[in-house]
């Protein structure tokens, strides 16, 4: 089975730890972004999270795109370099939810596929 590389923000942290565990029980490996969840500095933080995107080993990029702050679908700076990164890496990049408006032509023109909530769609994309 292959790797996942979570990303999200940290606003929902618990969400991308139920959608470690659930992914997990599918059979997944899972990458968190553990530094980040720990709470260490930035660049450090950063630096280690897209060193695990960019390993050869980890093939998919799942982005935890939730409700915040009342916006659906909501996709950050953070979490947009991180689909930038795995998109140039060659990585397949996912959002859990549907594509964020505002990034809608990147998304779609990088080839990002919207699990719209249902990971079971992992199975038959990947």
């Amino acid at each position: 089975m292959e790797n996942i590389v979570l990303c999200g923000s940290m606003k929902v942290k618990e969400k991308i730890i139920d959608v470690a565990n659930r992914l997990e029980e599918m059979g997944y490996n899972v990458l968190l972004p553990v530094e980040c969840m720990q709470g260490l500095d930035k660049v450090i933080a950063s630096r280690a999270h897209f060193d695990r995107i960019v390993n050869k080993d980890n093939e998919i990029v799942l982005i935890v795109n939730e409700k915040k702050n009342g916006i659906e679908n909501y996709i950050g700076p953070n979490s947009f370099a991180e689909i930038a990164f795995g998109f140039y890496h060659n990585k397949k990049v996912f959002l859990l939810n549907d594509i964020y408006e505002p990034y809608k032509d990147e998304i779609l023109g990088w080839g990002v596929t919207p699990l719209k909530g249902d990971l079971n769609l992992l199975w038959s994309i990947e």
